[in-house]
């Protein structure tokens, strides 16, 4: 149960954290995961220490997160195996997904370094600038749903990913309005095209300016600007409740009080049924099962808890992470790892001295993810869609490569089981746990073991505990969580 829970609610655990963890009761441990923001937030100052995960810069230049972007994904797969907040991390790679927003259009447009700073900005890095896209959404990671639909809705990137700068009143664009509608929030079937128009017209002025040093990439960014002017004043009919009232009609509004339109609109789609439903859903699927149906009696709960709590996520996991059907072994091991769960798990399980997550980029990108780079709207295929032919072959190298880099290590924490391979094997199943093998798989890496005539000498647990590693990371059965 702990191992799983670790799972889901993070990225797995590495020995030392299994061990810190162990004493604790259940409760105690989703208590302590869940409710984290009294935990420390100093994982960026151990970046570059010798006992975390390396990180690579260009020869001669210092690792600048805020504004290069590969340096930018390895720090944030740096915080995944080191924060203290994995919650955190976790729901801010969902929301990523579910806010699906890339940044190469957007670099396309403003260049490189402002785009890696609309995308991950943290704020202390230059004075008065504004958190990135993946900075709100760990903002917002646990909490109010409504509060973080506005922020997408004001956000740089997402203005520019959506093409909200070119929404104006005499001109409205319609991809905001569409998308917090169909992906946001109520989900396809819940709206018709009339209601598109209308939330186009709501969001019209939504826009972008650049503050800072204007004449630098590196000491300017993008802030959200309303442009009054570019407001549509007058009254927005939709085809399903705005106002608690049942009332459908945004009213006209002068255009300097035009932002209310789309507090009025993000309310009402927070508080809309359907959009408690989809959000149970994808949340259900992703902490529980999503090779199987949800049961739906279980699905209303969830919404429940999260309309009877003024639509705070907090709520819904709590009732989620506290339910038999997270806790039921049966709902274990139901759900494809993507690639950077994978990635960090395998990293956390096998060790990490001497190896940069630098050297993760490229293999999650063989593997179908690239942090930063959904590959539309959509966000990525889930489930079996994670895995092909060649998806997996760049799994198997990956724990291939790990396991290498982490030999010494390997062997020296098997020792105390080197008396035979059978013993050898049960300590690795042990450390890196799966959905089980069959009896025939184990024999075979039990014959892996024993190919050499079994001594259990140093040299021997070097060359075999790193390749046993390889099998069972690389094994069909890993890639669940």
């Amino acid at each position: 149960m702990l191992e799983h829970i670790l799972r889901r609610l993070g990225f797995g655990a590495s020995p030392a954290e299994l061990a810190a963890y162990a004493g604790m009761p259940i409760d105690a441990v989703i208590d302590r995961l869940l409710n984290y923001e009294s935990l420390s937030t100093d994982h960026d100052s151990k970046i570059g220490q010798p006992d975390y995960a390396g990180i690579t810069t260009a020869a001669g230049q210092p690792f600048s997160p805020n504004t290069l972007i590969n340096d930018a994904r390895q720090r944030w797969l740096f915080r995944m195996i080191h924060s203290q907040r994995p919650l955190e991390e976790k729901m801010a790679l969902f929301w990523h997904n579910h806010f699906a927003t890339a940044y190469t259009k957007i670099a396309g447009a403003v260049g490189q370094e402002r785009a890696t700073r609309m995308m991950d900005n943290d704020p202390s890095s230059l004075s008065g600038s504004e958190p990135g896209m993946i900075q709100k959404l760990r903002q917002f990671a646990t909490g109010s749903f409504p509060g973080m639909l506005l922020a997408m809705a004001k956000d740089p990137a997402m203005v520019y990913w959506l093409d909200s700068q070119l929404n104006t009143r005499t001109r409205p664009q319609e991809n905001f309005g569409r998308e917090i509608m169909e992906l946001f929030s109520l989900g396809i079937g819940n709206y018709v095209e009339q209601d598109v128009y209308a939330a186009a017209r709501v969001f019209t002025g939504f826009n972008w300016q650049i503050n800072g040093d204007r004449a630098s990439t590196t000491q300017s960014f993008y802030s959200f600007v309303y442009r009054p002017n570019d407001h549509d004043t007058n009254a927005k009919e939709f085809t399903f409740a705005i106002y608690p009232d049942g009332g459908k009609v945004i009213p006209a509004r002068a255009a300097a009080n035009g932002e209310q339109d789309a507090l009025d609109l993000i309310l009402a789609l927070a508080r809309n049924p359907a959009t408690a439903r989809r959000l149970a859903t994808r949340l259900y699927k992703f902490f529980v099962n999503e090779t199987a149906e949800p049961d739906q009696a279980f699905i209303s709960t969830l919404s429940n808890a999260y309309l009877g709590n003024n639509y705070n996520i907090k709520a819904v996991l709590r009732t989620l992470f506290d339910s038999p059907q997270f806790r039921d072994p049966a709902n274990f091991y139901q759900r494809y790892s993507w690639p950077a769960e994978f990635v960090v798990r395998a990293i956390k399980e096998t060790g990490w001295v001497g190896f940069s997550v630098a050297g993760a980029i490229t293999p999650m990108t063989n593997m179908g993810q690239l942090l930063f780079e959904p590959p539309d709207v959509n966000g990525w295929e889930l489930g079996p869609g994670w895995i092909s032919t060649s998806s997996m072959l760049a799994r198997m190298n990956f724990s291939s490569t790990l396991a290498a880099n982490q030999r010494f290590n390997l062997a020296r924490d098997a020792q105390p089981y080197r008396a035979t391979p059978e013993r050898v094997l049960e300590y690795a199943l042990a450390r890196f746990r799966t959905m089980g093998f069959a009896t025939a798989q184990s024999n075979s890496m039990i014959e892996y073991l024993k190919s050499t005539a079994w001594t259990g000498s140093d040299a021997q647990l070097q060359q075999r505990v790193p390749g046993l590693t390889r099998l069972i990371v690389g094994s069909g059965e890993y890639q669940f969580v």
